[in-house]
């Protein structure tokens, strides 16, 4: 399975969107700042939000999907509720 997912940093509510085969390795690993730059910087992190894909090439068109100006504002929909409660963004 591939993930598509959503993480917010505790430090300043900006999301953060990534693609991974192994998500609970993945998040652990952004919380220990062995994610790239922004992450490592930023942390630590919740994840808030998933996506499963069995396939690779459909993971990676949502990832890049959902960093686009009009994916950002979806994700934003589809979190509506949490992002409010908890004064993200």
């Amino acid at each position: 399975m591939w993930y598509v997912y959503v993480l917010i940093s505790d430090k300043n509510k900006r999301l953060y969107t990534g693609l991974t085969s192994d998500l609970r390795r993945r998040v652990i690993e952004h919380n220990r700042k062995q994610g790239g730059s922004y992450t490592s910087k930023n942390g630590p992190f919740k994840l808030i939000f998933y996506e499963a894909y069995i396939e690779k090439s459909d993971a990676a068109a949502a990832e890049k999907f959902f960093k686009s100006g009009y994916g950002r504002e979806v994700i934003k929909q589809k979190l509506k509720v949490y992002l409010e409660k908890t004064n993200g963004l």
